[in-house]
């Protein structure tokens, strides 16, 4: 199964690069005024449902764009066609094809393609992490000064209240640095690498981040709510390395 979905995940990661060269205005349409959808996003998804469903034509999917199908069996794809669509759009690198698999309401199986950089991250559950099939793990890092952790705001461009700038003004200045990519899936694989010791972020959707997750544990990392708990993303999600999640939790813990 998983030799078919990475090969998948290049192919429409092929469709992405053709894409973003030629997009135009008129390629754009808005969720709100922040947040863009492109006719890409909306190919690219029903390119994967196409051929995921020939392949199982049984399994349930959740997509972003077209919400969800549902399953015969326990079985359910959960898809991002272009995670970064602010990215892809205005020409920069930093956004992926994000295509996981859950089982009974477990994710096993998660594939993010980074096609700028032609770089794919894949992982099952029980069987390690790999970036471009060399194996994967987190970074050692135990301090917060000497860590570089990345975080986002879909709160502010969805407008939500509370927001992020408050664990951002309460985490930053403890940090060696920080990094703001644009793409949750991306900032989960970047942690289960190591390029990232940790990652936050709140108001995500499950697409955004079900097959990061999967990246991220089996590469030896930790993933939870802002409270340490199972709820994400619906109460934020916390993701580092396992020695500084705990430092981690204890400010991103809710605040009012």
């Amino acid at each position: 199964m998983i030799s078919f979905v990475t090969r998948l995940a290049r192919k429409a990661g092929q469709i992405c690069l053709k894409e973003q060269a030629t997009l135009t205005p008129g390629d754009l349409t808005f969720k709100n005024p922040k947040d863009l959808v492109t006719e890409t996003d909306k190919k690219v998804e029903a390119f994967l449902i196409e051929e995921l469903g020939r392949a199982c034509p049984d399994y349930g999917v959740l997509g972003e764009e077209t919400g969800a199908k549902k399953s015969r069996t326990p079985y359910r794809w959960i898809i991002d066609p272009i995670d970064g669509t602010t990215s892809f759009v205005h020409g920069q690198p930093f956004y992926g094809v994000s295509i996981a698999l859950e089982k009974a309401g477990e994710l096993i199986l998660g594939v993010v393609y980074a096609p700028v950089f032609d770089e794919l991250f894949h992982a099952e559950k029980g069987k390690g992490a790999y970036l471009n099939n060399t194996p994967v793990t987190v970074s050692k890092t135990g301090a917060l000064d000497q860590a570089v952790m990345a975080t986002g705001f879909a709160c502010l461009r969805g407008g939500c209240s509370p927001n992020n700038l408050t664990r951002f003004n309460r985490i930053v200045p403890l940090l060696r640095d920080i990094r703001r990519y644009g793409s949750a899936a991306l900032d989960l694989c970047y942690t289960a690498c190591g390029r990232l010791d940790g990652y936050w972020e709140m108001n995500l959707n499950i697409y955004d981040i079900a097959a990061g997750v999967v990246i991220l544990k089996e590469a030896g990392g930790r993933v939870t709510d802002f409270s340490g708990n199972n709820r994400f993303p619906e109460k934020g999600i916390a993701a580092a390395n396992p020695l500084l999640h705990p430092r981690l939790i204890e400010k991103v813990s809710p605040v009012n």
